[in-house]
């Protein structure tokens, strides 16, 4: 077996370029935009093939050449990685996309796609030396990254929404989080992390620390492996922070230079709820940033980002690869999680299900023809919002009750 191996170089920001020291705690750029970690992929293309990451463990430390963590020791883990990719070829039927496949990041610890991040974040804030963590969140990313932390012997101090799922207030305080809860949206609990970041705390805040995007850049790593090493036609992605399409396209970005895959990048397409659609409203201008969204509202509670730091990089990554971005109202987001867990057995989260709507809406308006292989993510599993599920209340029977025929 291989030896342990990262070929982390340098952090970049995403906008001027400049470099920093990968191998010190660093948050933004000096001029205010993300970082992005990078690779020595010459060194990785000398001494790792596609046989090789097919004889590892099946989980995403797997690709640990791609990975910014240097020594497996700092690993945190709870198994994360390698969630299954499944047809669903009765629903796309009906929606006129038979060759749809839905990632499945449910079944991930913590329940959603944000214990990638998580796990790789929280992984580097350990072998940097830091000791305590902070972050507002909608909910998914709080519950991991305090769950992930509490592995790691970290103290985490956790802001979210009032209306953020109730459960992911359990996990965060299950695992000994300090949990404050805000009366407003994410910014609000931004604001309140702030202070904590003032008092000596660490700012894991989406995009405000470089290695989240590192953890959820395995999902289109994965996704290019489990298909044999090349590309679905279409990639479509629940958009808040946008950190996971921003990963995505980074994943193929650095498996193309390598020579792991070759062709045309897939179609990539951010969705949103229209209660809440800076990106889409964005794209449509020709604009490069998008203007913070007022009075935003949305049962896909972990898309309701009013503001994206990353707006410009998601932006980006749909123009480059001929994609779009789209906007579905919550009624049809419901009904296709309803239709689509009675058609397939499969019960997706609401950002999830939004992509379904997205996908029948692009089918409707001739964007996709139907004859498109297209993956959609489903970030979460549902069992995590109850208060979303519509279902008639069954009849309260005697013991004695003798059912119809």
């Amino acid at each position: 077996m291989q030896p342990w191996n990262s070929a982390l170089s340098h952090l970049e920001c995403g906008r001027c370029g400049t470099r920093y020291d990968a191998d010190k705690p660093q948050n933004l750029c000096e001029c205010g935009t993300p970082l992005l970690v990078r690779y020595d992929l010459d060194q990785v293309g000398r001494t790792v093939s596609t046989k090789d990451i097919a004889g590892r463990p099946n989980d995403l430390w797997r690709y640990h050449e791609l990975l910014p963590v240097r020594e497996q020791r700092n690993v945190v883990s709870l198994g994360e990685g390698m969630t299954p990719i499944l047809p669903i070829r009765d629903y796309g039927t009906r929606i006129g996309v038979p060759n749809l496949l839905v990632k499945d990041e449910g079944l991930l610890p913590t329940g959603s796609f944000k214990a990638r991040g998580a796990a790789v974040g929280i992984s580097r804030a350990l072998e940097l030396g830091i000791e305590r963590i902070t972050m507002p969140t909608n909910g998914n990313a709080g519950a991991a990254w305090a769950t992930y932390a509490a592995r790691a012997g970290m103290k985490s101090l956790i802001v979210m929404p009032q209306e953020a799922p109730t459960i992911t207030r359990m996990e965060c305080a299950m695992a000994g989080a300090r949990l404050y809860i805000v009366d407003g949206l994410i910014g609000d609990a931004g604001k309140i992390a702030g202070q904590a970041v003032a008092d000596g705390w660490f700012n894991t805040s989406t995009l405000k620390e470089p290695y989240r995007i590192e953890g959820k850049k395995t999902m289109g790593l994965e996704i290019v492996e489990q298909l044999g090493w090349r590309m679905p036609d279409v990639i479509v992605y629940p958009t808040g922070g946008g950190v996971g399409l921003i990963g995505i396209r980074k994943a193929l970005d650095e498996l193309l230079t390598l020579g792991w895959l070759t062709g045309r990048l897939p179609k990539l397409v951010a969705v949103q709820a229209s209660g809440v659609a800076p990106i889409v409203r964005a794209f449509e201008e020709g604009a490069e940033t998008a203007e913070p969204w007022e009075d935003a509202s949305t049962v896909a509670f972990g898309i309701n980002v009013a503001s994206a730091l990353g707006d410009f990089l998601i932006l980006s990554a749909i123009r480059d690869t001929g994609g779009t971005a789209v906007a579905v109202d919550d009624a049809d987001i419901l009904a296709h999680q309803a239709a689509c867990a009675a058609a397939e057995g499969m019960l997706m989260c609401p950002e999830g299900a939004a992509t379904l709507a997205a996908v029948a809406q692009l089918k409707d308006k001739g964007w996709l023809d139907g004859s498109e292989e297209v993956v959609v993510l489903n970030t979460g599993s549902d069992l995590k919002y109850p208060h979303t599920a519509a279902y008639d209340e069954p009849p309260l029977l005697a013991k004695d009750a003798v059912l119809p025929s």
